[in-house]
């Protein structure tokens, strides 16, 4: 067992391209629920027809994830613009 004196601190977190990513993903989530919509009938008679939903759901999330992350990294940009003008 490791001693609390042991560990170690944690690491930065890496900053990427975000919104990109979380647009990426929601757009993906979008296809996959349109390529599925004309099967849902096979969807549902064999019992899968939350496969269908699942995407529409993950694509409605992802729409919630882009206001989340456009409104986060506009904060951090402007956190760095007043940081700027103190300098």
């Amino acid at each position: 067992m490791w001693k609390k004196s042991e560990l170690r601190e944690a690491p930065a977190p890496l900053e990427g391209p975000v919104v990109g990513t979380v647009i990426g993903g929601t757009i993906i989530w979008f296809v996959l629920f349109l390529g599925q919509l004309p099967f849902y009938g096979w969807y549902a008679d064999h019992g899968h027809a939350w496969w269908v939903w699942s995407c529409l759901a993950g694509g409605g999330l992802g729409l919630v994830g882009i206001w989340y992350v456009r409104r986060r990294d506009a904060a951090i940009k402007r956190a760095a613009a007043a940081a700027d003008t103190e300098s």
